[in-house]
């Protein structure tokens, strides 16, 4: 099995020691070598899913004391996807934040009033998904095509297709997760996107990239309790 399988392993069996074990955010993982020792594989290959992990907002290290809970997933994310799939997952939003922050600078630069006027449709059908009771995934991904759409770039439409099966996921556990919280979790969803569509109304290119970065910020600390 190569590392990245492995990583991948050591990630999810990590991540069912924090559920499982009941650790709150604040407590000390397992050293590095316990870990490596109770999986029976390499500290490289455990230090891997622990700098994985840290990446996705999950855990922190700190410097000469070891790994700590910074955040716990929710327990809701089973209900989408199973946790063996959680790292190649979330793994996506590292993707995302390039290509989509990127989509969104080159979208404010280059949309047509057409695009325009598709993005604001697309905003107008998610905002009225997330504030009904139904599901909201499928509007949600609209507006982010259409924004990638709006590039002119063919490569950025199919590059961004390519991640459906996983941000599909994503969407549905983030809004499910959202609306078990006050109100104010989905009006921050509506906010986020509506900051996006402004600047790329306004042809703001840097504004549209930082408010699609700081909106995927956001939506993976959602999928946290």
């Amino acid at each position: 099995m190569s590392e990245g399988r492995l990583a991948d392993r050591a990630y999810t069996r990590i991540v069912a020691i924090i559920n499982e074990d009941g650790l709150q955010i604040g407590d000390r993982l397992p050293s590095e070598a316990q870990l490596a020792q109770t999986f029976g594989i390499s500290r490289t290959v455990v230090r891997e899913a622990l700098v994985r992990l840290a990446s996705d907002g999950i855990t922190e290290a700190r410097r000469g004391a070891g790994s700590y809970v910074k955040r716990r997933p929710s327990e809701r994310l089973g209900a989408h996807m199973p946790m063996s799939d959680l790292s190649a997952t979330l793994g996506t939003y590292e993707v995302r934040f390039v290509l989509e922050a990127e989509a969104a600078r080159l979208a404010a630069m280059r949309r047509s009033s057409e695009q325009m006027g598709e993005i604001e449709h697309a905003l107008a059908g998610l905002r009225t998904a997330l504030l009904s009771s139904g599901p909201a995934h499928d509007e949600d991904w609209a507006l982010h095509r259409a924004i990638a759409l709006a590039t002119s770039n063919p490569a950025f439409l199919a590059t961004f297709d390519h991640l459906h099966d996983d941000v599909d996921r994503i969407l549905k556990a983030g809004v499910d997760i959202s609306r078990s919280r006050p109100p104010a979790a989905i009006e921050a969803m509506i906010s986020e996107h509506e900051m996006i569509v402004d600047a790329i109304r306004a042809q703001d290119a840097e504004g549209a990239a930082l408010a699609m970065r700081w909106h995927l910020s956001q939506g993976r600390k959602r999928l946290m309790p």
